[in-house]
């Protein structure tokens, strides 16, 4: 820890933390902080306007990052008959229905995102207590009840991400690693902005993004400007 804690600090001593950067400085600073032996997940907080009180302006979606995540998502799927075969040959780590149930119910949950087919909502709704506080309640407007599972698990392993505005309007969400190329980081960042931005809420007045901050797992937050 006391590496760490030098680390940082001569990083901060170097850098005036309030100070707004361009997308690419912040980038760049934070790749060539991010010295930790593992690798770093990188990460975007955006610190929106809206009144997260009121249902109608909660922020919720999900995009897909033209580069992925770096990270390996394990996906459940609520499924039967040839729906469940097509999700095990999707690369589905657990398939089922009322086992599926009876699994999480004991609190056995090895996966990190759910799928389910619409006519199983009514068994997934078994389990919803359980799978709601862990945001993993599948859900269609986030593609995650759906008849096309090979699509919905794609999508999923292939570097999707959902966001959603927390209770003080605050999004985070990992756009990458910091073995990523500066341009791979970047243009993730804009995929995840740029989603952001359209998931605005159509009643909300005055200013919708307050601030956005980028940083590793190790390392310090630094403000960023899209212009």
């Amino acid at each position: 820890m006391a590496h760490h804690g030098k680390r940082l600090r001569n990083i901060k001593k170097g850098l005036g933390l309030n100070k707004e950067l361009s997308l690419e400085e912040a980038v760049a600073i934070i790749k060539k902080s991010a010295t930790s032996k593992f690798d770093e997940t990188i990460e975007v907080c955006v610190m929106l306007g809206i009144d997260a009180k009121k249902p109608d302006q909660n922020v919720r979606n999900v995009v897909n990052l033209p580069h992925g995540t770096g990270k390996t998502y394990r996906v459940a799927v609520f499924a039967k008959d040839q729906k469940a075969e097509d999700a095990k040959k999707a690369g589905a780590e657990v398939v089922g229905a009322e086992e599926l149930v009876e699994m999480i119910q004991k609190g056995n949950m090895p996966f990190d995102r759910c799928i389910a087919t619409p006519d199983l909502m009514p068994l997934v709704g078994k389990v919803g207590k359980i799978l709601g506080p862990k945001g993993l309640m599948p859900n269609p407007k986030l593609g995650t009840v759906t008849q096309d599972v090979v699509t919905a698990i794609n999508n999923v392993k292939g570097g999707q991400v959902e966001y959603r505005s927390e209770k003080n309007g605050i999004v985070h969400a990992g756009v990458g690693k910091a073995s990523f190329s500066t341009d791979q980081i970047i243009s993730n960042v804009k995929a995840l902005m740029d989603a952001i931005l359209k998931s605005k809420p159509a009643g909300l007045k005055g200013q919708y993004l307050k601030k956005m901050v980028i940083s590793s797992t190790m390392g310090v937050g630094l403000i960023f400007s899209l212009d």
